[in-house]
């Protein structure tokens, strides 16, 4: 994962599903208020998603935009060999 959203995704992926976890721990025990863990846990897990999908996009794109610097490159490189004599 060299991506640093993709890790950063992780990351936020992975802490959100443990707070989570933590939240539901303590709300079966109840030995103190279980809410703060699961909402920053549920925040947490649903950035990480986006970090993970917004570095997915970009890799895409990023492909999409090498592929077509090539194709220009390549049309370029015909025009110059067919206007010579």
């Amino acid at each position: 994962m060299r991506n640093r959203y993709m890790r950063r995704g992780v990351k936020l992926f992975i802490a959100g599903i443990v707070l989570i976890l933590i939240g539901y721990y303590l709300k079966d025990t109840e030995i103190m208020k279980y809410g703060w863990a699961m909402i920053i846990g549920y925040i947490a897990f649903g950035a990480g998603f986006l970090f993970i999908i917004y570095s997915l996009i970009r890799k895409i794109d990023r492909k999409s935009i090498l592929e077509e610097r090539a194709n220009e490159v390549e049309k370029e490189e015909s025009e110059t060999k067919n206007d010579k004599p």
